[in-house]
């Protein structure tokens, strides 16, 4: 595994996300657009709503929905592609 790989878990445990205490996350809102994107740092966070698309520079596009738990890795760049307004725990490694 490459480490500009994104990571997905979907609908993980409740004990997971009470474990990894992502209700005490910051929220992170927008709404349906498309924009560029770059991680500074890892990202993971935990999608409460909308619908969006992710395409890593160079790589396949990646779809993602509420109750997803996805890790972005540090440096990829990407575009993304939301369908329905986002609304998403996130916390920065």
């Amino acid at each position: 595994m490459s480490n500009d790989q994104i990571l997905v878990e979907r609908n993980p445990s409740p004990m997971k996300l009470e474990v990894l205490g992502v209700y005490d996350w910051p929220i992170w809102r927008k709404e349906a657009s498309t924009f560029p994107w770059t991680y500074q740092q890892q990202e993971t966070c935990y999608i409460l709503r909308g619908k969006f698309t992710v395409t890593p520079e160079g790589g396949e596009p990646q779809s993602f929905k509420r109750g997803d738990l996805i890790t972005f890795p540090q440096g990829m760049s990407c575009t993304w592609e939301i369908t329905e307004d986002v609304e998403k725990h996130y916390d920065f490694q």
